[in-house]
C-alpha cells in the first residue's frame, strides 16, 4: 500500500483511531475474500481498491480538488449523479457499512437509529474517513426514511448539507414533483461549481453512468448460469466498489470482468456446484465493508445469485433515457428513470414485490434471505408482504434483523444453515 498518510493529515484526520480500522479490514477482507476459491482474474482490480480504499480514490478526490474541481457526496440511489458529472464536478457514494464508525454515530444520534446512518454521521464526526473530509464538498442527503431526515439536520451542522426531497408515492404528480426537485438541483450544482449544465453536458453525463449500469448489468446477467460464475460475495464488492469509482473506470473494469464471465459460462466454469442452492438476498442496502451475510451464506454451500438491493438490482437496473435534446426533456427522462426504483419509502409500494418475484424467475431462485438492517421500520414491516408474495409463488423465506457487528454471527449462521437444510437441495 503507498504512503498516504501526509493526505490524511491534510484532510485533519483522526490518524491514531484510523489505523485501528486500517489493521482490522485487511484482515476481514481477506477471510472473507481471499479465501475463496477459482475467483474471475478479473477480481485482482477490485482487490487492489480495497487494498487502497481511504487512498486511490480520496487522493483523485482531493487532486480534483486542487485543481478547481468540486466533490459531491452522497448518501442514496436517488440522487442523480447525473447532473452533477454534467458539471465537471465528481459524484462520489458515502454510505457508512462498518461497526467501527457507528459509536461516532451515537454520540449524536438515538441507539435504537438504523447502523447505516449511525455509521455515516459516524464517520464524519470521528474524522476517520477520508471520503467524508475533501475539502468544502458538498454532502447530499434524501428523504427516504425519519432517520435520514433528522440526521441530516444534525450533521448540517458539521458539513452544508443539501437535502432531496423523495417523493412518497408515484403518482404523475409526484414524478412531476421530482423533476422539480431535480431542476433545483441543477441550480446548487452550478452555483457550487460555476459551470451552466448545458443540454450537451447533461446528455454526455446520462451516457456516462448509463454505461457503469450497463457494465454491472452484464455482470450480473451472467449470474443467472448455472453453474454460477462468480460468488455473491464478489459480484456484491463490484456493485459497492461502484458507487465511489470512477464512472467510466467502473464500467471499463466491470465490462472486462463481464468479458470472462461469458467466457467462463460457455465453458460451464462456476464457482459452485450446479446443484448448489440458489439464494436471492432483499432488503436493505449493504455498504461497504458489509459482508456478513454474504459470507454466512456461501460458507454455507449455497450461491446468492442476485441482490434485490440498493446495493444490487436498484442500482443499476434501469437505464435513463438517451435520446432527449433539451435540459426539461433530460430532466424528464431522469424523473422517470429515478422512480423506478421500489424503495420502501414509498406507498403503496407493489412494484418491488413484483421486482422481486421477477428475479426469483429469471435466476431460478430457490430461496429468498429477507435482510433488513436494525431499526430499520420500512423494511421490516414491508417484510410481511415480500412474504406473502413469495408464499404466493411457493418460494421460501428466511427473515433476518441484524447490525454491523459480529455478536450475531453464530446465531444467524445456524439459522441460515437450518433454512438452507430446509430448501432440500
Amino acid at each position: 500500500m503507498a504512503d498516504y498518510r501526509q493526505m490524511w493529515s491534510d484532510l485533519n484526520m483522526d490518524l491514531e483511531k484510523h489505523d485501528l480500522l486500517c489493521e482490522v479490514l485487511p484482515e476481514a477482507f481477506g477471510g472473507v475474500y481471499l479465501s475463496q476459491e477459482n475467483r474471475p482474474q478479473g477480481m485482482d482490480f477490485y482487490d487492489f481498491v480495497v487494498s487502497e480504499i481511504h487512498g486511490v480514490r480520496p487522493s483523485e478526490l482531493v487532486e480534483h480538488r486542487k485543481n478547481g474541481g468540486k466533490v459531491f457526496g452522497t448518501f442514496c440511489v436517488y440522487v442523480p449523479d447525473e447532473v452533477v458529472f454534467a458539471a465537471g464536478a465528481i459524484a462520489t457514494g458515502l454510505c457508512g457499512g462498518s461497526q467501527f464508525w457507528v459509536p461516532g454515530g451515537e454520540k449524536v444520534l438515538p441507539a435504537n437509529t438504523c447502523p447505516l446512518i449511525k455509521a455515516s454521521v459516524g464517520a464524519r464526526l470521528d474524522k476517520t474517513c477520508p471520503f467524508f473530509l475533501i475539502e468544502d464538498m458538498v454532502f447530499v442527503g434524501e428523504t427516504t426514511c425519519d432517520g435520514k431526515k433528522k440526521a441530516w439536520e444534525i450533521l448540517n451542522q458539521d458539513v452544508p448539507v443539501y437535502v432531496l426531497d423523495i417523493p412518497q408515492m408515484k403518482r404523475e404528480k409526484d414524478i412531476a414533483a421530482f423533476e422539480q426537485e431535480i431542476m433545483d438541483f441543477i441550480k446548487k450544482v452550478e452555483d457550487v461549481t460555476g459551470n451552466k449544465i448545458t443540454p450537451e453536458a447533461l446528455g454526455e453525463g446520462i451516457k456516462l453512468i448509463n454505461n457503469k449500469r450497463k457494465a454491472l448489468q452484464r455482470i450480473n446477467n451472467t449470474r443467472k448460469a448455472s453453474p454460477v460464475p462468480i460468488s455473491g460475495k464478489d459480484a456484491l464488492l463490484v456493485t459497492q466498489i461502484a458507487f465511489y469509482d470512477d464512472p467510466a473506470r467502473c464500467a471499463q473494469m466491470g465490462n472486462k470482468l463481464a468479458d470472462e464471465l461469458e467466457e467462463r459460462i460457455a465453458k460451464q466454469e462456476g464457482v459452485f456446484p450446479a446443484d448448489a442452492p440458489r439464494i436471492l438476498i432483499t432488503g436493505t442496502p449493504m455498504a461497504i465493508p458489509n459482508w456478513k451475510l454474504h459470507h454466512i451464506i456461501e460458507t454455507a454451500g449455497a450461491a446468492v445469485v442476485v441482490e434485490e438491493l440498493c446495493t444490487g438490482t436498484r442500482y443499476f437496473e434501469n437505464l435513463v433515457d438517451e435520446t432527449q435534446t433539451t435540459i426539461e426533456g433530460q430532466v424528464r427522462a431522469l424523473a422517470e428513470r429515478y422512480m423506478k426504483t421500489n424503495c420502501a419509502c414509498f406507498t403503496p409500494n407493489p412494484g418491488r414485490l413484483d421486482d422481486i418475484a421477477r428475479l426469483v424467475k429469471q435466476y431460478n431462485v430457490d430461496g429468498v434471505i429477507d435482510a433488513n438492517l436494525q431499526f430499520c421500520g420500512l423494511y421490516s414491516t414491508e417484510s410481511y408482504l415480500v412474504k406473502q408474495k413469495m408464499d404466493e409463488l411457493g418460494i421460501p423465506v428466511l427473515h433476518i434483523e441484524t447490525d454491523y457487528s459480529e455478536n450475531d454471527f453464530e446465531q444467524l449462521r445456524t439459522r441460515v444453515e437450518a433454512f438452507l437444510e430446509m430448501l432440500g437441495k
